[in-house]
């Protein structure tokens, strides 16, 4: 089989290193700034960053209605941190204007975990991700308030929910681009894999 291609939505946010977490998951990585580049590729990884910038960004190049029409589609998905709110169907607590991609039945909460010096690192057991816990970078990060019948809860801090699964979207709270350990993304080519498969 070829390798996928794995789009990073390059609007804002630690592209850099979703590029470099996916090449060594066996995935060919490409920036993503406009349709015709959406159009592409097999997969679409919405990184960590500021989800209102990403929100308006989006809006600016035109690739709002694109984002959506693809993830209803049921291309494969995944939001790291701001992404994850990306990807909620309801914000708690939006700012004016924001707006969402959607896809995972879930409603988060942004910037749950405190500020950006509050940030912190923690060992997280990911359902799907065998061997040892994933450490979780935490920068600013949301968490999950409560899901709905179909999202699929794959992992909790403190009793809060950090990573989520519904169908072809998935969304943790933490950053696992920023660590070394490609797992999650590893979880996450085999998902784009997996769609690309006849019958599957």
């Amino acid at each position: 089989m070829s390798t996928p291609v794995i789009g990073v939505l390059a609007l804002q946010g630690d592209v850099r290193e979703h590029l470099i977490a996916l090449a060594a998951a066996d995935a060919v990585a490409r920036a993503v700034r406009r349709p015709e580049e959406l159009a592409e590729v097999d997969g679409l990884v919405i990184p960590g960053g500021e989800s209102t910038t990403i929100s308006k960004l989006a809006h600016l190049f035109g690739m709002m209605e694109p984002l959506r029409a693809r993830v209803r589609e049921g291309m494969p998905v995944y939001g790291t941190c701001a992404g994850m709110i990306m990807l909620a169907d309801k914000i708690l607590d939006p700012r004016s204007g924001q707006e969402t991609i959607g896809g995972i039945d879930m409603i988060v909460r942004r910037n749950a975990f405190g500020r950006q010096n509050e940030s912190f690192e923690a060992a997280v057991a990911v359902e799907g991700v065998e061997g040892d816990p994933v450490e979780g970078v935490f920068i600013r990060a949301p968490w999950v308030e409560s899901v709905g019948a179909e999202a699929e809860v794959l992992a909790t801090h403190e009793g809060h929910i950090v990573a989520v699964r519904q169908g072809n979207a998935l969304a943790t709270s933490f950053h696992p681009e920023l660590t070394g350990d490609h797992r999650v993304h590893g979880l996450f080519v085999d998902m784009v894999r997996a769609n690309r498969t006849p019958g599957s």
